[in-house]
């Protein structure tokens, strides 16, 4: 079983984009299992196969411990981890493809603490990966897109396994602002651009120097636009995840797995270099990232404004 991380800031839309991949999945004659790994969540949009709430209960934990909400939070997601052999036994109980793990609304919850390290090795390690959802309302602005990414790339470095980054909730944006948020990711040349135009602003200066870490690092290369209101790029979302476990094949899924888009190779998923994302971990990638072609060097890119 391959194991598919849902993660991102709070209000991203983590768990009802769980609910939405899981049923078109189903639709499609894709077994998987749902894994609900927020302790503190009060609805879900989909009933999960496996709860960590059975384990961990957040009121119990703020009266055992005399915490208020958020230090509760904090230990929860500690106690997790301490809980993880019981999830691990729970999922062995089922023969599906994938399981599709949602974490904790609050990033940092899952991310920033040991126990999200210790959850991925008990689960296997070498069979996860990373869902992103990028929240728009955080991207609107070239400054505000490289902090984002920023965040992104901390939570792949701290999780060290592959990743791909989804714009989350793409029904909520006018076609013009998402088509400029996926142009910054997929041509960074054109984000270096924008950054020039806001680089009367001090906080562009910044922006400037976090851009070129990012770009020697090998951060850009695709992003994928979804909605789980409207069932927006859930087939790319399993292309995705089928190129990082199976290299693109559907060998080993249901009998009706899906086809997917954008394959212009037949149903082999042969991606062309200057579209991959390179999701391997940072680790493992070459710097600069050899993904897609080099953009004009930066010696001759015009220096910001001070």
């Amino acid at each position: 079983m391959d194991n598919v991380y849902f993660v991102g800031t709070a209000g991203s839309g983590k768990s009802t984009m769980v609910g939405a991949f899981k049923a078109w999945l189903d639709d499609n004659g894709v077994d998987a299992a749902t894994v609900n790994l927020d302790p503190g969540a009060e609805r879900m949009p989909y009933v999960p196969d496996i709860d960590i709430r059975e384990w961990i209960s957040l009121d119990r934990v703020m009266s055992e411990y005399g915490l208020g909400p958020n230090g509760a939070q904090i230990v929860a997601a500690d106690l997790m981890a301490v809980n993880i052999g019981k999830v691990q036994e729970a999922l062995g109980g089922y023969g599906a493809d994938y399981a599709l793990i949602d974490t904790p609304g609050q990033l940092e919850l899952f991310a920033f603490r040991e126990s999200s390290g210790i959850v991925i090795d008990a689960l296997g390690r070498e069979k996860s990966m990373l869902a992103y959802l990028s929240d728009p309302t955080l991207y609107k602005t070239a400054n505000g897109f490289v902090s984002a990414m920023i965040l992104a790339s901390l939570v792949q470095f701290r999780a060290n396994v592959p990743m791909v980054n989804l714009l989350s909730k793409a029904d909520t944006l006018a076609e013009d602002v998402s088509g400029r948020i996926l142009d910054w990711y997929n041509n960074p040349d054109t984000l270096y651009g924008d950054l020039l135009d806001e680089d009367r602003d001090p906080e562009s200066v910044m922006g400037m120097e976090l851009f070129r870490a990012m770009e020697d690092t090998g951060v850009f290369g695709e992003m994928r636009r979804v909605s789980s209101e409207k069932g927006e790029g859930l087939e790319e979302i399993y292309g995705a995840v089928q190129q990082q476990f199976h290299g693109g094949d559907d060998a080993g899924v249901g009998s009706r797995a899906p086809s997917v888009s954008g394959n212009r190779h037949g149903g082999s998923m042969a991606p062309s270099r200057s579209r991959v994302r390179c999701t391997g971990t940072p680790a493992a990638r070459p710097r600069p990232c050899s993904c897609r072609p080099r953009g004009p060097s930066r010696a001759r890119r015009r220096s910001p404004r001070v």
